[in-house]
């Protein structure tokens, strides 16, 4: 009977990541990233232009939207939500507050804490604006088909959890609904 060894068994070693760009043979035309530019450059004009009879801009809706939908009271939260810094999502407030969109209240439980409240005018403006985006996406999206769609988010959420980010302040998977760390 042969003796049995005692070497511990390798596991099971991950095949090799594919290899879809090669650096001798590099076109940006083809590149995803710049695809994805494109898109969304496309997108950014497209929801400026129609945006432009409210006076608001494509940076301007999505803080607007948040806070509509209770998703950042403060401009720290709202910094996080929107992908800015502190610093570029207080100008942005500051340029909605000037147009009466919303205010800085500070909160009576810590003086430190500014919170963000959109006015009447605001809460206006702020619903029309998932209607204007589902517009401007359809339209982007005219000739899939709902499974391709579907396809479509769940490589595009592939892609940001294989996002490279230096902190988990910075990792884009939390922010995608649907997203690997979604419960």
């Amino acid at each position: 009977m042969p003796k049995a060894s005692n070497k511990p068994i390798p596991p099971p070693q991950a095949p090799p990541a594919a290899v879809f760009y090669r650096a001798e043979i590099y076109r940006p035309e083809d590149s995803i990233g710049y695809l994805m530019r494109i898109v969304l450059s496309g997108l950014a004009h497209e929801i400026e232009r129609q945006l432009e009879p409210s006076d608001l801009t494509n940076a301007q809706w999505l803080p607007l939207l948040k806070l509509h939908m209770g998703d950042g009271g403060t401009v720290a939260e709202l910094a996080r939500g929107c992908r800015l810094d502190a610093g570029a999502m207080t100008r942005l407030l500051d340029r909605l507050e000037a147009k009466g969109l919303c205010r800085r209240v500070r909160s009576v439980a810590d003086r430190r804490v500014v919170n963000i409240e959109l006015t009447d005018e605001g809460r206006a403006a702020a619903v029309g604006i998932p209607a204007l985006l589902s517009g401007v996406q359809n339209a982007c999206l005219d000739g899939f088909s709902a499974e391709e769609f579907e396809t479509l988010k769940g490589f595009l959420r592939r892609m940001v959890a294989n996002a490279p980010s230096k902190s988990p302040a910075t990792s884009l998977s939390p922010l995608i609904p649907g997203g690997p760390n979604e419960a």
